[in-house]
């Protein structure tokens, strides 16, 4: 048996034990707990306790490359944590080209939607997604289960559509009856573009740095409100930074996801591989990127953001 499989069994095990506890609490005498390690438990008793209406939607929103992966598997990896992932009911950039020739996909409600040979209002394909995913959130609820959804925000500002034209991830979903707990998380600009170019995934024309920080404030301006958390902090102070994610997304928070996160299996898993959460070298910058450092479009993102050009 390998070790991957042994932790998948474990985190398993952790799920079913920690489900048991809550289901029988009421039956055990109660456990003396520490200020410095409080129970679980307590720590979703005290959530569910806070809302007063309707079970929240998390929501994370970031670009490619920005070390969203690793973040998005720490948090599946929290305890009762339902995660989807990559999630745009409007995305296009994974139907075929030919889209005479659709490829096999029987769960995919939307992705036939916007195969059909008759045109379909984008506003029915949102209105269906939001039903689903509140009636996805409803039903985890009573398990003591969270629903996340990590945006795939490529699909929406980095290919050729025009981000103007329709609505994101977070606006769809605010217009629904469940309120909303999101994260915006990023990485120095740079970075995420030599990983985009890297990967051959620079889907926007012209394919330009510029271009690129064009993209970045687009997508900024359109999550202003959200908190914004660096990459860069996260590697730096993984389990302060996790904490402080929890506590915006009202999650439960156990440093033990640190610990299980490389048994998380997700797509978009472009870059980091491996169990050790440290800082990377930055890639190497080939010269007409590094020509185009100069611009006014990087410079000024920088600047919002608080990166060294």
């Amino acid at each position: 048996m390998t070790s991957a499989t042994n932790a998948r069994t474990i985190a398993v095990e952790i799920e079913a034990a920690l489900d048991m506890l809550q289901a029988y609490k009421a039956s055990v005498p109660p456990l003396p707990v520490t200020d410095s390690f409080p129970s679980l438990l307590d720590q979703c008793e005290a959530m569910c306790r806070s809302f007063a209406g309707p079970e929240p939607i998390r929501t994370l929103h970031h670009f490619a490359c920005s070390g969203g992966t690793l973040i998005a598997k720490c948090i599946a990896a929290l305890p009762g944590v339902v995660l989807l992932n990559e999630i745009d009911p409007l995305s296009e950039i994974h139907l075929p080209a030919n889209l005479r020739d659709p490829k096999f996909a029987p769960t995919d409600l939307f992705g036939a939607l916007l195969l059909s040979r008759r045109p379909i209002n984008p506003a029915v394909i949102t209105a269906g997604f939001r039903e689903a995913t509140q009636t996805i959130v409803a039903g985890l609820a009573p398990r003591g289960q969270s629903l996340v959804i990590r945006d795939h925000a490529h699909s929406h500002f980095c290919t050729q559509i025009d981000p103007k034209n329709r609505q994101s991830l977070h606006e769809i979903l605010a217009e629904g009856r469940h309120p909303l707990l999101s994260l915006v998380t990023m990485r120095h600009p740079l970075d995420s573009f030599l990983s985009l170019h890297a990967n051959g995934w620079l889907h926007f024309s012209p394919p330009t740095l510029a271009t690129y920080c064009q993209r970045y404030v687009e997508f900024l301006d359109r999550h202003a409100d959200l908190e914004i958390v660096k990459y860069e902090d996260f590697v730096a102070a993984p389990e302060r930074v996790l904490a402080q994610i929890c506590h915006s997304l009202a999650l439960p928070f156990h440093a033990s996801a640190l610990e299980l996160f490389s048994i998380i299996r997700l797509s978009g898993d472009s870059g980091r591989k491996g169990r050790q959460i440290a800082e990377r070298p930055r890639r190497e910058v080939p010269a007409d990127i590094a020509a185009q450092r100069g611009g006014q479009d990087y410079e000024q993102l920088c600047a919002r953001l608080g990166y060294d050009a």
